[in-house]
């Protein structure tokens, strides 16, 4: 039986230098769900797979909306309307 030649393995570091550093944000996602919007009002999709693009899309959707900070103004202004009830009785 002839020997096969033995395939060189990667230990860890070899593999972590070979990858890319990938940088995704919630930006990228806010593109492709308009990306999706914008293909599905041209036709792009077939009927068949529009719940299922939707359903990807609702959870980008939800992702970016849950994961998006909220503004400190947008506190402060609700913490300050409440405020100004109390007080004004």
């Amino acid at each position: 039986m002839p020997k096969r030649p033995r395939k060189k393995t990667k230990n860890m570091s070899e593999e972590t230098q070979d990858t890319p550093n990938i940088d995704i944000n919630l930006g990228d996602f806010n593109a492709v769900i308009r990306i999706i919007d914008v293909a599905s009002k041209r036709g792009a999709f077939e009927g068949t797979e529009l719940s299922s693009v939707g359903a990807v899309r609702d959870k980008l959707s939800a992702f970016v909306e849950h994961h998006t900070p909220k503004p400190e103004d947008e506190k402060a202004t609700t913490e300050g309307a409440e405020v100004t009830e109390e007080t004004s009785e």
